[in-house]
């Protein structure tokens, strides 16, 4: 096999946007980084990039989300995620961020060979844009409803609710998030990458070229997407975060995300061969390199079509494969940061790794858990009880078991160090299992190649069962007693019997230093601590070792076992489940709290106070008068108001009703304070279904104007009337 004379080896850059869930882990770094690891054990050149992609209207939005500008945004994130891959061992050799100069210049240096070789084009087209806000609008920047699932607050490039792709033009009753008006269209300039130009090259080099060694699900993308005909793609937008477009009649505009950030590769590797003294050019321009992008499969058009077209441009190499996996679902829905329904990777950090006693553990165990349900080919789904069954089962019954009891033994009845191997009195178990430990060797690592690191991972395993029947068949526990006997009852004497337990522990201990190998890409943290139990620096874990039979010399004093890990307990896994059902719980009502408009942030364009307008009609579609006499509006008084505890936008009111007093929790408390409204005479729907809202059981609601600047205002009566009042 001809091995390339350099790896480069990428992970998506994640959005610096929030926090990113274990899914996004599963997809395209834990199983980058173990392709990584063992490259570096087989001793090749090999560099691992990533970074923060920080740029585009997801920063922006989470900027107005939390009131504050996108620069801070970022900043935080790049720190949050940065430390959160270093602390689940992803192992990059350098975590770069795209705000970085040396990325902007050399994302601007792309666009510019590109555009002087005549390989974009220029376009006039129309745009939605806010004329309040006086600014054009991302997809991002654009709700209305979802012409699918009918969805209210569907964004123009996708609905949350019901997963379908969309354009703006799509959308029902479109309106900005910057100021909630409906948008217009404006005629606007900008540049495209013309796909398809260079749908002949993507046949060849995708389907006849890969055909055989790519997966079939990212073969089957590609194949779909080239069938359908490939259009001409925007590289700039109109935006005031990002990438300044370098030409001097490009005055507000920016390269858009999807050019700049795969680009961030390309910048990553130039900071690390400048931070290292290494020249970064042949990791991009020779031939000999393999380079190998790590994605989800919601990135495979991206990394398999739109950038190679934009690397074959510029003169770069193109990918060697792109090994893209499904999506990871969560106990029996899919997996969603937005609906609160997922496991971020800083609460798994500080659930299990901050609190537990040598957290490292931890960090194996979910690389484990992961890697054994990795959707390699299809969706999977992550569920807290298959976590804890993984982890019990295997991880403490087969490998650390065999381990331990290795030790153990080895302690008792070798005297803690490493005994001889007797040929003379070798059986056949004996032979069968040193040479499971090169087939094991060799299968495991063709795996790797393969990019199948869940089979990979269990051939490691299988090898630590393999030893645990290995050592019960052999009982070197009950071949032990003879040794206090005068006599072996099976006529091998007392030297034989301690020839049978060398042997035994001898191979066992050889085993054990291979599962580290073996394990080592998988499990890092666990390989090194065995090495602290075997008394070996971390260079046995090279990948010339595996399949040894020699590793661990004969006398040689080993420490005294050390758990690897432990058992997980029911009620932990119960306090786990409930924890995803609070939090996702919460999200819904935060929703449900959230009736302002979004605020502009400080970055963009400022919404400047305009004079008083007429309102543009937004009217919802028709219903019947039937539907309409269905709900029963009362008049009601507010008696009593309270802030609602962890709930800035929520007020717990009593209301009466003349009838009775009842509970409703309103999300009102940003535009009144509690003791201002106690009095107040308000519309109530009074006949809708109980709903929960942080722990508090609301029964009705009260109905509000709002006017175009997002103030609200109580619908009531000209003058007092009795409470209990119908409204129609």
């Amino acid at each position: 096999m001809n091995l390339p004379k350099r790896y480069l080896i990428t992970s998506a850059l994640p959005y610096a946007n929030g926090l990113k869930h274990i899914g996004h882990l599963a997809g395209a770094y834990l199983p980058a980084d173990i392709y990584v690891r063992y490259l570096r054990a087989q001793k090749r050149d090999v560099v691992y990039v990533c970074g923060s992609d920080e740029h585009g209207a997801a920063i922006t939005i989470q900027a107005m989300k939390e009131n504050t500008t996108p620069k801070a945004i970022v900043d935080k994130y790049h720190e949050i995620l940065k430390e959160n891959f270093k602390t689940l061992g992803i192992s990059f050799d350098i975590y770069h961020r795209t705000s970085d100069p040396l990325h902007h210049e050399t994302a601007q240096e792309f666009f510019t060979v590109l555009n002087k070789n005549g390989d974009l084009e220029e376009k006039d087209t129309e745009q939605f844009y806010d004329e309040e806000a006086k600014a054009f609008l991302a997809d991002r920047y654009i709700i209305g409803t979802c012409p699918v699932c009918s969805y209210n607050n569907a964004f123009g490039d996708q609905c949350e609710k019901c997963g379908s792709s969309l354009s703006p033009d799509q959308l029902i009753n479109p309106r900005s998030t910057l100021s909630g008006n409906e948008p217009i269209k404006k005629k606007t300039k900008h540049w495209y990458l013309p796909l398809n130009r260079h749908e002949e090259f993507l046949r060849e080099w995708i389907l006849d070229e890969h055909g055989n060694d790519w997966k079939a699900n990212v073969l089957g993308q590609c194949k779909s997407w080239i069938d359908a005909g490939l259009q001409p793609r925007a590289v700039t937008r109109d935006l005031d975060w990002g990438i300044q477009v370098p030409l001097a009649e490009a005055t507000g505009k920016v390269l858009y995300v999807w050019f700049d950030a795969p680009i961030g590769y390309i910048s990553a590797t130039r900071q690390w061969a400048k931070d290292n003294g290494k020249d970064w050019e042949p990791y991009w321009k020779d031939k000999d390199t393999k380079l190998v992008h790590f994605i989800g499969k919601d990135n495979i058009v991206f990394h398999c079509i739109i950038f190679p077209v934009m690397l074959k441009l510029h003169g770069n190499v193109l990918p060697t494969n792109v090994p893209a996996n499904e999506f990871m679902n969560l106990e029996g829905d899919k997996m969603s940061t937005s609906r609160g329904w997922s496991i971020e990777m800083e609460d798994f950090i500080n659930d299990w790794i901050k609190k537990e006693n040598g957290g490292d553990s931890m960090v194996d165990v979910l690389r484990y858990y992961l890697t054994a349900i990795a959707p390699e080919t299809k969706d999977s789904e992550f569920t807290w009880k298959g976590f804890q069954d993984a982890n019990n089962s295997e991880l403490v019954n087969i490998f650390g078991n065999f381990v331990n009891r290795t030790f153990v033994l080895m302690h008792k009845l070798c005297k803690g160090k490493v005994p001889p191997l007797h040929i003379d009195i070798m059986e056949v178990e004996d032979d069968i299992m040193l040479a499971e430990l090169s087939r094991s060797a060799l299968k495991v690592q063709d795996l790797i190649e393969q990019y199948k690191f869940r089979d990979a991972m269990f051939e490691v395993i299988d090898l630590a069962r393999k030893g645990n029947k290995y050592m019960q068949d052999k009982q070197p526990w009950i071949v032990a007693k003879q040794l206090t006997e005068e006599s072996s009852s099976n006529g091998v004497g007392r030297e034989g019997a301690q020839k049978i337990i060398d042997n035994c522990m001898h191979i066992c201990l050889q085993l054990t230093a291979n599962l580290a190998i073996l394990l080592d890409p998988f499990l890092p943290f666990t390989a090194r601590k065995m090495c602290y139990m075997m008394k070996v620096v971390d260079k046995m874990l090279d990948w010339e070792n595996a399949g040894k039979a020699k590793l661990l010399s004969v006398g040689y004093s080993l420490r005294e076992p050390q758990l690897l890990f432990r058992k997980i307990d029911e009620a932990e896994i119960a306090e786990q489940v409930e924890k995803l059902k609070i939090k996702s719980q919460q999200v819904e009502e935060n929703k449900a709290a959230d009736i302002q408009p979004a605020a502009s942030p400080a970055s963009t364009t400022p919404i400047v106070e305009a004079a008083p307008e007429v309102v543009k009609s937004n009217v919802k579609p028709a219903i019947q008068f039937d539907d309409f006499a269905k709900i029963d509006l009362k008049v009601g008084t507010i008696v009593s108001a309270e802030k609602v505890e962890k709930a800035d936008k929520l007020l717990k009111l009593q209301i009466d009703l003349g009838f009775e007093t009842r509970t409703v929790v309103s999300g009102i408390a940003l535009h009144f304070k509690p003791e201002e409204i106690v009095g107040k005479q308000v519309t109530v729907v009074t006949n809708l279904a109980p709903r929960k809202m942080r722990g508090i059981e609301s029964n009705g609601m009260i109905l509000m104007a709002e006017d175009k600047r997002g103030k609200l205002h109580f619908i009531n009566p000209e003058s007092s009337i009795d409470a209990g009042s119908n409204v129609s």
